[in-house]
């Protein structure tokens, strides 16, 4: 059986009540879980120590989070891109964000160990935190941190990035590395934060070719992102041929997100979820971890959440959402909480069928970039 990574602590990495990034996301979710009727092993996680931080994070950054963690004074912290809007200074957030590294790495030692083939970090997905600095709410890079972990007993590693913003962080980490394949769907950098994934980011020396991007359209629907999917990750993978795939699980691809422009509904990350248990299976021998991530809009991240438990533990997915979870978290959700997990599907319209077009020629010009590095 899969496990289930999460611990009280979690909460502490909490940006402020007007931020989006709120703990609520996950603790929602796990309510959600448990009211299906999931019967799932949840393992707390130890926080991460300053050494497991330092594999990644410069020292001087992690001191200077740590003091304003405290409510110690910093000069100038912006320059580690703390104190800003996206990244404020927060009590606790050394806390929060250990706990975060402290259960991704927890996750990859897990499968290192063959104790578990399949496992849920019920949080993390912080991929843009850079080496010295913390960017677009991430403070602490767990996945580049975990990933390092497998790298480093000779693992070779597929991240397959479905949040709406670009892994930047995850991708810089690993430019140059032969042992780690990035491959991120997000919306188009014309658009979007950070402004990085573009095709042409390939990747230097020997990860040349290991860092595949497909920059979305916005208003990309269902259809159109899963036949780009379908285009790109199996065929990736069969090249690359990792031991373990990592996943960011972002559900701000979500129609309702208010901070990015895709279209996705339930059902689309339904279909996209039981695609990545395939893949793993197929190419991964089913190692599988992934996290959490961006996901604004609670109504539906709780739902789609609660979908990819469901879809990593085989079990079927509902029709009703169950009427007291909808109650307990009324103040949050509003009277308009969806009475059903799915979804109801969006019209077909020609705006979208062009977006599908340049989506698909997207994927061409990606593969003509990688034919010649692929031999």
């Amino acid at each position: 059986m899969p496990v289930l990574i999460y611990g009280p602590e979690y909460q502490r990495y909490d940006l402020g009540a007007r931020h989006p990034f709120s703990p609520s996301r996950a603790e929602m979710t796990l309510d959600l879980i448990r009211e299906l009727g999931l019967d799932v092993e949840m393992l707390e996680p130890e926080a991460a120590t300053t050494d497991e931080l330092c594999r990644f994070h410069d020292p001087d950054y992690v001191a200077a989070v740590g003091a304003l963690s405290g409510g110690d004074s910093v000069e100038n912290p912006e320059r580690f891109g703390l104190g800003t809007a996206d990244n404020p200074v927060v009590r606790g957030m050394d806390e929060g964000a250990r706990q975060f590294v402290g259960g991704t790495l927890t996750g990859s030692r897990l499968i290192l160990n063959e104790e578990e083939a399949r496992v849920l970090q019920l949080g993390g997905g912080l991929h843009h935190a850079a080496r010295s600095n913390a960017s677009g709410f991430c403070i602490y890079n767990d996945l580049v941190i975990a990933i390092n972990e497998l790298v480093d007993a000779g693992k070779h590693v597929a991240y397959l990035d479905i949040d709406a913003h670009h892994c930047d962080g995850v991708q810089r980490a690993f430019y140059t590395s032969e042992y780690v394949m990035t491959i991120s769907f997000h919306e188009s950098p014309e658009f979007l934060f950070p402004g990085t994934g573009w095709v042409h980011e390939l990747g230097r020396g020997m990860g040349r070719g290991h860092h595949l991007n497909i920059p979305l359209e916005p208003f990309t629907g269902g259809g159109s992102y899963l036949d780009v999917f379908d285009r790109v990750v199996g065929r990736a993978l069969a090249w690359f041929r990792p031991d373990v795939l990592v996943v960011q699980a972002g559900a701000d691809g979500h129609e309702a997100d208010p901070l990015a422009d895709l279209m996705l509904i339930s059902s689309d990350y339904e279909q996209l979820y039981r695609r990545i248990v395939e893949l793993a299976d197929q190419y991964a021998s089913g190692r599988l971890l992934v996290t959490l991530g961006g996901g604004y809009a609670f109504d539906a991240v709780a739902r789609v959440w609660a979908m990819l438990a469901l879809v990593l533990w085989d079990q079927p997915i509902p029709e009703r959402v169950p009427e007291p979870w909808r109650r307990k978290w009324e103040p949050v959700l509003g009277r308009d909480g969806s009475a059903t997990m799915h979804d109801p599907p969006i019209e077909p319209s020609a705006k979208r069928d062009e977006v599908a077009i340049h989506n698909r020629q997207t994927v061409g010009y990606l593969f003509d970039a990688v034919a010649g590095l692929w031999l």
